[in-house]
């Protein structure tokens, strides 16, 4: 038999514990059948096998981003820019254009403002897009999807006034002199406008789909963990049966739904190589950027305020019987938490339904995982919680971090190697499109930990950093050990997928400081090239 595809000359990084590195492989269909030397794969190569000379260039296993709301990323992309936007000017003049582009009355929407480049981190206010959008609802997100800024006209169609209610796990932020709504709503309000932002069109759905699809091959990503829910599930479907889903889509339901999947007697891992159901994802608390993080002291630079529990923790209880239910049937858990406070309440939750079941393989997952006291650290690798965490973040919060919640508590913020020394899991993702979704810009944040300021060289709580050898583990292999799926990929060895990214330069020849500069030259996607530049 001879192989369809056949690697050769290269620097293979297997992330395969048995070997190491290699200068080849082989594929026969989606899967690889030798990896070796090149005098292993000679009696591979026939006429009919596509022979690519990698030229010395290093090969990791395909990436797996373990956190990305695909959809969203996707509509990020061909959405209003605003990452980038330094204030009010800026901010209302992108509006402005995007509101010129669009037909009167089409909602604005993404956006992903960053009001830490504000002056003075000022929160933005409807007063400020106002004008600028007078005939188009506007409901943009802040980069980290915990608070939105909305428009009046969004505000009157929503029917959010100074008479609405504050819903738990949420805040409408109001004007301390008038009552009346500034246009900023945190967690759980937020919903009180998107519930009636209209959903996109089938044929737009489809255009996000593949915009998302085609971002993830450029990164080298052939599995994304789909944390959104089912918003992307039916063009996922579309697309597999017209052998258009270029990246295996591993997708998470709401842990809120757990009474409608019981009826329908799923179990973690069902579907296909391509497109399978992973599990159920819920939520703790909000994020430190908005403030809604929960942590156990108020903080630092908001003395009133030490954050929010989620609105799926309430009523009490109902988060915990939810985590019980799910996990007594075969259902694994990723579950958000940042603050402290939420980070503990997590691990007593997954404790009480450790306690409840009888055992099974059930890789409790903690997502972002961003401050944890070290007493908690015991009680995760115990549980055997896997962080899944998002490396990207640490070098971005890293420039207003420290203010917000002080420098004691800063010492365990993102505290990667305090995992790694731990023995707990990490599974590496991006949070697409809080960040972007670029493994070799993660491997770089956690290897350096330099801010995105430019005001720690030598990397902000440089303790925190980690080996690259590891940071490419958690990129690829830690991917697929938190999906349950590190039998089938994550590694280069035979018998698994023939997923792999091929970059332009090798990671382990250069400083820690130049990661970021490379890039991916090619993905390969269970044999078949999706990308190369």
């Amino acid at each position: 038999m001879h192989a369809d595809l056949v690697l050769k000359h290269g620097r293979i990084c297997t992330v395969d514990a048995a070997r190491p590195w290699a200068e080849g492989a082989a594929v026969v269909g989606e899967r690889i059948v030798a990896v070796g030397a090149g005098r292993d794969l000679e009696a591979w190569t026939g006429p009919g096998t596509r022979v690519i000379d990698l030229q010395g260039r290093l090969v990791l296993p395909g990436f797996i981003d373990s956190h990305v709301h695909f959809i969203q990323g996707g509509m990020s992309l061909l959405s209003v820019q605003l990452r980038d936007a330094d204030g009010r000017e800026a901010l209302a003049a992108r509006l402005a254009g995007a509101a010129r582009q669009l037909p009167a009355g089409e909602w604005i929407v993404e956006g992903n403002w960053d009001h830490q480049r504000f002056p003075g981190a000022e929160l933005p206010r409807r007063d400020w897009i106002d004008a600028a959008t007078p005939e188009h609802p506007v409901c943009v997100s802040r980069l980290d999807g915990h608070m939105v800024l909305c428009n009046s006209l969004a505000l009157r169609l929503a029917g959010v006034d100074r008479n609405t209610p504050t819903p738990d796990g949420g805040e409408i932020v109001r004007d301390p002199l008038t009552g009346e709504p500034t246009g900023i709503l945190k967690d759980a309000a937020s919903r009180l406008v998107y519930r009636i932002i209209p959903p996109p069109a089938p044929a737009q759905l489809r255009r996000i789909a593949q915009a998302a699809l085609a971002e993830a091959a450029g990164k080298g990503v052939t599995t994304v963990h789909d944390v959104s829910g089912e918003e992307g599930f039916g063009i996922y479907q579309d697309l597999l049966g017209e052998g258009g889903l270029t990246s295996r889509i591993s997708f998470f339901l709401p842990v809120a739904s757990v009474q409608e999947v019981l009826k329908l007697r799923l179990q973690s891992g069902f579907g296909s190589t391509r497109l399978r159901f992973a599990g159920l994802k819920g939520f703790t608390d909000g994020s430190l950027g908005s403030g809604t993080a929960c942590f156990f002291e108020p903080y630092s630079d908001e003395p009133g305020n030490a954050g929010l529990f989620h609105d799926q923790m309430f009523p009490e209880g109902i988060m915990g019987e939810r985590l019980c239910a799910a996990d007594s049937h075969g259902l694994r858990l990723a579950v958000h938490a940042i603050g402290d406070r939420a980070v503990a309440s997590l691990i007593d939750l997954f404790q009480q339904a450790a306690q409840a079941n009888p055992a099974w393989d059930r890789r409790f997952r903690m997502e972002h995982a961003q401050h944890v006291r070290p007493q908690d650290l015991a009680r995760m690798a115990g549980l055997g919680v896997i962080a899944s965490v998002q490396p990207y973040h640490a070098i971005d919060d890293g420039r207003w971090a420290g203010r917000r919640i002080g420098p004691e508590r800063a010492r365990m913020a993102f505290p990667y190697r305090a995992f790694l020394d731990a023995g707990i899991p990490m599974a590496f993702g991006s949070d697409w499109p809080v960040a972007p979704m670029d493994p070799i810009l993660g491997i770089h944040a956690a290897v350096t930990r330099r801010t995105l300021d430019g005001r720690h060289p030598d990397g902000w709580i440089p303790e925190q950093r980690v080996p690259l050898a590891a940071a490419i583990a958690a990129s690829t292999l830690g991917g697929a050990f938190a999906e349950g799926a590190e039998r089938e990929k994550g590694s280069i060895a035979p018998g698994k997928l023939a997923d792999f990214a091929v970059l332009d330069r090798d990671l382990f020849g250069l400083a820690p400081e130049q990661i970021a500069e490379a890039q991916v030259s090619m993905t390969i996607c269970g044999g078949t090239v999706i990308f190369e530049r």
